[in-house]
């Protein structure tokens, strides 16, 4: 995993008590395209993509890179969760040199209020905690996004500050590093 060092890339599959956390296969780009091309998820991440640009853009495994989880559940992806390094030309940081790991995920709106981010959220940071041990981890989304923000402090995120970037106001927080669960 060239992001975060010598981290073996794919991990064996994550299993939550409903999810599966795992790489992304073919059968997932239709969900792709679906979920980019969502008016609801485009909300708070630059608006929906037109699903014919999609279509020609999405390659035939999608999201096959370090960091990247397709949420599984029932054998369908409902989802998907990154774990990038925060570019440090971009606001917010905890470290003066940037490029912490940032927390990153979207979900199929037939997905939403089940409590499915979550559960995939804290099964990929624990992953992270156990693979990189002693590491922060940050979030940014929109300070309007009611149900991010609340997702946030569930998972333990605390503001460290807020700024202007893609027109909106962001609320930038970032989750302790915590001891590996093993």
């Amino acid at each position: 995993m060239t992001e975060f060092g010598p981290v073996a890339w794919p991990p064996a599959p994550i299993r939550t008590g409903r999810l599966v956390l795992r790489e992304s296969e073919a059968r997932d780009r239709a969900a792709f395209v679906e979920l980019f091309a969502s008016p609801e998820v485009g909300t708070y991440i630059g608006g929906p993509r037109p699903r014919d640009e999609l279509e020609r853009a999405v390659p035939e495994v999608p999201g096959r890179r370090p960091g990247f989880f397709v949420i599984d559940l029932d054998g369908a992806m409902i989802g998907m969760i990154t774990l990038d390094r925060r570019d440090a030309e971009r606001p917010g940081h905890v470290r003066p040199e940037g490029g912490e790991a940032e927390l990153g995920y979207v979900f199929l709106p037939e997905a939403w209020g089940r409590g499915y981010a979550a559960e995939a959220c804290a099964a990929a940071l624990g992953w992270f905690g156990d693979a990189l041990p002693g590491e922060p981890v940050v979030l940014c989304t929109q300070a309007v996004n009611d149900r991010a923000m609340r997702l946030a402090a569930k998972l333990g995120f605390t503001e460290v500050e807020r700024f202007e970037e893609y027109g909106a106001e962001q609320w930038f927080g970032v989750r302790p590093s915590v001891a590996p669960s093993g």
